[in-house]
């Protein structure tokens, strides 16, 4: 392994933004079909060199993941749940017939990276460092086929709050022209080709003053799936007992290991957690007569964020509630966000805690 002898020691990024602030180091490694996969490489973070004809830039054989860690109250650093990120980006790469990089070496890459670039993030509780894994085909070659080289690239940045740094709300636009996903295809495995495709819906909920669209299936466009980037809940009720509901994975929706997350924790405190299949036609109407008093996003980005008002141009508009983050909502956020932060019991052991390199 090649090593770097003195860390970066920046400074902590004080306004980070999300998506920019990238830290200092990346790790490295590839495979080929004779050597595997060689050891991890430390290495500055830095531009690639590629060759045009690259099979992964032609062909959309790149994979990918998206993690965060985060600073606990005594100071030490930790990622979440790297494990179940690490078997996601396995299933990610198998679909695109890419090799598996091994579980424990996708922890110890994480590991290392946080050990040379954990004094990057600061002690505010709203920052975090988001991890990107990548995978990406690397032979050169126009001919269709599978790659016989790869490289793994792990980078990181410091982040903010998705929607800002304080729990926003967000409207939300549905998507009736497009699909996001179908059956037998890649909706359930998280792949660069995935997202581009969403761009244009993601342009036209601007437009309508959204800040997400609402993704239906490709079948019927009658059922509600996710949104961009996140996972998607109804709540049903209030307060201990009430059901906090998500679409069932029906192998278009990508299993969210946040989604996962909510899930467990809602059991925790006292809800119910579901998951069903819900129509665009059955969420309105329950909404409208009170059944369903909260929705929210959740994601590695969104953390739990909630969604107040729904635009849509073929059924009309709605307000979710009152129009406010909802008791349930606000609730699962705090305790999902005391777990990253070490205030909230980890009795599952997702939280994943990297030391300073020395």
């Amino acid at each position: 392994m090649t090593s770097v002898t003195e860390p970066s020691r920046t400074k902590a990024v004080a306004d980070p933004g999300h998506g920019e602030a990238f830290t200092d180091h990346m790790i490295l490694m590839d495979w080929s079909e004779t050597g595997g996969w060689t050891r991890p490489e430390v290495a500055p973070l830095e531009d690639f060199s590629v060759h045009p004809g690259m099979i992964g830039l032609h062909y959309g054989q790149v994979a990918f993941e998206g993690l965060k860690a985060h600073r606990r109250t005594d100071g030490s650093v930790a990622a979440f749940r790297p494990r179940d990120h690490a078997r996601r980006f396995q299933r990610s790469t198998r679909r695109l017939a890419m090799p598996e990089l091994p579980e424990q070496a996708f922890v110890d890459a994480i590991g290392l990276l946080l050990g040379l670039d954990q004094d990057s993030l600061s002690d505010d509780p709203a920052h975090s460092i988001y991890l990107r894994p990548l995978m990406f085909a690397t032979d050169v070659s126009l001919m269709l086929r599978p790659s016989r080289t790869y490289r793994f690239a792990l980078m990181a940045f410091v982040a903010g709050g998705f929607f800002g740094d304080d729990v926003e709300t967000v409207n939300v636009w549905i998507s009736h022209e497009h699909a996001r996903a179908f059956p037998g295809g890649t909706g359930d495995v998280k792949i660069a080709g995935n997202y581009a495709p969403t761009f244009l819906a993601q342009r036209q909920a601007e437009a309508a003053g959204c800040q997400q669209a609402i993704w239906l299936d490709a079948e019927e466009h009658r059922y509600i799936e996710e949104m961009g980037g996140m996972n998607m809940f109804l709540v049903r009720g209030s307060g201990p007992g009430a059901e906090v509901v998500t679409p069932e994975l029906t192998g278009t929706l990508l299993p969210g290991v946040t989604r996962d997350t909510v899930l467990k924790l809602a059991e925790r405190l006292g809800y119910l957690p579901r998951t069903e299949r819900v129509s665009l036609d059955q969420w309105r109407a329950e909404c409208a007569d009170g059944t369903v008093s909260e929705v929210f996003a959740c994601g590695t980005a969104a953390v739990v964020t909630p969604v107040v008002g729904v635009r849509d141009t073929v059924g009309g508009d709605w307000t979710i509630g009152d129009g406010g983050a909802g008791p349930v909502s606000l609730a699962l956020r705090r305790a999902l966000v005391d777990l990253h932060h070490g205030e909230l019991a980890d009795p599952e052991g997702w939280l994943h805690v990297c030391r300073p390199a020395r």
